[in-house]
């Protein structure tokens, strides 16, 4: 790469001792989402659209400009990696600029690094002796951290350097990305994973791993992992690790390493809402659980599921927990006390499930009148 650098060309055989006598890296400590990182565009799972475009392209020997948006762990940087792989072959370590957007997401990065690397001519030929596109491939991983300023300048540097060079934006925010850069590129929308296909991948990862697990737990993985494949993959790596080699893995680990709230806390906590019982009771469970340090997101969440799959409080009583469990959430996001954000939508959830709505209505207009009176005093 050195070499390639200081010639300022692409492909040309450089004066530099040959490593090709180098033996190969060893993947035996890889981590386990690069060992088995897709190495074909044909690889890549459930995202059809951009499969099927860039088998075209890849056969036409050309690419377009592309920004692939959707939540992590979907395959976006997979797919454009093993996209570059089939065009350049050997060569695609050397024909790709992978930057992190969110890291060097500068003005600077933009007139420094990605400028002179578009600016860089590449030839049409491979080590092999096959033919490749005469491009290169700059790939932005999180473009939507990047500021204004540096998507602005990029738009200019994208149709300057159109002939030897395309881009690809990776980022899981769409709406974040100026109007001129999303109009000059492909767009693609990476879905979450299906179950069934992060389940086949895991079930393929611990045969040639020897990674003993049941199908149950191997399920509660793949389902707490949301789609993400990246996770469901890492989650597996740590959990062999903490057994060891020949050990079974049990639901406990697969909880630890992912931070699972346990169902027995979340049924606590419902169970408590759905009596008049003490406010020390509630304020004890609640340092209990703080204890365990869970994350407060993830309690959120599971005390969200937990409401939208019960039977036993109705649609409306829904509406009203629903509401005042996103406001508590928020609260918490931004950085204030988790504490009383949960104490504060317990004690209002036991209000809603205990008190009937036309009391508590009598009791709202009551407080609206106080402080109408507090206003005016």
């Amino acid at each position: 790469m050195q070499a390639f650098l200081k010639m300022g060309k692409l492909g040309e055989p450089s004066a530099s001792p040959s490593t090709s006598g180098a033996p190969k890296k060893k993947t035996k400590n890889l981590p386990w989402v690069e060992k088995y990182r897709p190495k074909t565009v044909e690889d890549v799972v459930e995202q059809r659209e951009a499969v099927s475009v860039l088998q075209q392209c890849i056969l036409g020997a050309d690419l377009p400009n592309l920004l692939f948006y959707g939540p992590p762990g979907t395959g976006k940087t997979s797919t454009i990696l093993a996209a570059a792989r089939q065009l350049f072959g050997d060569l695609y370590k050397e024909r790709i600029l992978e930057l992190n957007a969110s890291d060097e997401r500068g003005i600077q990065v933009i007139r420094e690094k990605i400028k002179t690397f578009s600016q860089l001519t590449a030839n049409s030929s491979r080590a092999d002796g096959k033919l490749c596109p005469a491009l290169k491939i700059v790939i932005l991983d999180e473009a939507d951290a990047m500021t204004h300023a540096a998507q602005a300048a990029l738009r200019r540097t994208m149709e300057k350097e159109t002939k030897t060079t395309r881009f690809c934006l990776l980022c899981n925010y769409v709406s974040r990305i100026i109007e001129p850069l999303t109009s000059r590129c492909t767009k693609f929308r990476f879905k979450p994973l299906n179950q069934s296909f992060v389940l086949e991948r895991l079930q393929e990862i611990c045969q040639v791993e020897d990674v003993l697990i049941n199908d149950d737990i191997l399920n509660v993985l793949v389902k707490e992992s949301g789609g993400d494949m990246r996770r469901a993959i890492t989650a597996l790596q740590s959990c062999a690790n903490l057994k060891g080699k020949g050990s079974h893995i049990t639901l406990e680990n697969v909880y630890e390493v992912l931070t699972v709230v346990p169902s027995k806390w979340v049924n606590s906590f419902w169970d408590l809402c759905k009596k008049p019982s003490d406010i020390k009771e509630i304020i004890q469970f609640i340092d209990d659980l703080e204890q365990q340090a869970y994350p407060i997101q993830k309690v959120y969440e599971h005390l969200n599921d937990f409401l939208m799959d019960s039977e036993n409080i109705d649609d409306r009583l829904k509406s009203e927990i629903g509401e005042k469990l996103a406001e508590s959430s928020f609260r918490s996001s931004c950085g204030r006390g988790d504490f009383t954000n949960l104490l504060d939508f317990a004690v209002h959830t036991q209000e809603i499930l205990t008190e009937p709505l036309e009391r508590r209505r009598m009791q709202a207009l009551e407080n609206a009148k106080f402080t109408t009176i507090l206003g005016l005093s």
